[in-house]
């Protein structure tokens, strides 16, 4: 285990921009465009998604799904990339983006990673003569590669809108997920129960004795209580208790402690936990 210990609302989101340009070779498409980047459960461990947001409003006239990826080593044991392993993704995907450029119109969408394999989705104008430039630029310059390519008409943009596009976009969801993407760049895989810490702050010393019992009914062991004089909020109370950070059930965690927050009148201020990369 590292003990490492991050607070959600103190870790600001310079890591969620970091994670966004970690699994793409293009800085520029992030500071135009409107992506997002979220943990996903799969099987027995975590997809990682980066989508962009603006065709969520709006959508250009292209019918054709196009997901092309490949491997990438070294990985981690979280099948994330390390850094020896980024030149050779970056070269990938810029070869693949050049080739189809030059083949047709397109729209690079999201970018998924996921157990050592690395993702490009593409929604394209035509399809002709794609697969056949994709494979033969692999034969040229990626012969020790394997070229993952799925390319079928989806008009609706199907695979965009219940694939990619999460089912609960909101602020505290993407809070959330920001702070999961910096465990999982840190080689954690969020399997298994962890200690989890919540800080939680007070404007009435009566309020925070009565969700001090409310949380040790809940199992929650109380870690310290302090008292700032000079704040709005200056009664603190710090609780942890093991449990899980998957993405389903760390959102469920965090809403239970807003709506308890509510209702004891506290200010919540995020949660923390230690980084535990994959054996």
């Amino acid at each position: 285990m590292i003990s490492v210990t991050l607070s959600l609302f103190r870790a600001g989101y310079g890591q969620l921009l970091l994670a966004l340009v970690f699994f793409t070779t293009s800085k520029s498409v992030f500071a135009q465009d409107q992506w997002i980047d979220f943990i996903v459960d799969k099987d027995t461990s975590v997809l990682s998604v980066s989508m962009d947001l603006k065709y969520y409003v709006q959508k250009p006239n292209y019918k054709n799904l196009l997901i092309v990826g490949t491997q990438f080593r070294p990985c981690m044991k979280n099948g994330f990339p390390v850094p020896d392993s980024l030149d050779g993704l970056f070269s990938f995907s810029d070869s693949t983006a050049a080739v189809i450029n030059r083949v047709t119109r397109n729209e690079l969408v999201g970018i998924l990673t996921y157990k050592c394999l690395a993702f490009d989705v593409y929604y394209v104008k035509d399809s002709v003569g794609i697969r056949d430039s994709l494979e033969t630029m692999m034969g040229r310059g990626f012969e020790n590669s394997k070229l993952y390519l799925t390319l079928k008409r989806d008009k609706n943009w199907e695979y965009y809108f219940t694939k990619l596009l999460p089912d609960n976009l909101s602020e505290d969801f993407l809070i959330d997920q920001e702070y999961l993407n910096n465990l999982v760049l840190r080689g954690d895989d969020l399997q298994g129960l962890r200690k989890v810490r919540h800080w939680l702050y007070f404007n009435k010393l009566k309020q925070r004795l009565k969700m001090t019992e409310k949380l040790q009914s809940l199992k929650f062991s109380i870690d310290s209580i302090d008292y700032h004089r000079e704040s709005k909020y200056p009664y603190e109370l710090q609780v942890s208790r093991m449990d899980s950070i998957t993405p389903k059930k760390i959102s469920q965690l965090t809403t239970m402690m807003k709506v308890l927050s509510q209702v004891y009148q506290a200010q919540y201020d995020g949660w923390g936990t230690e980084v535990v990369p994959k054996e």
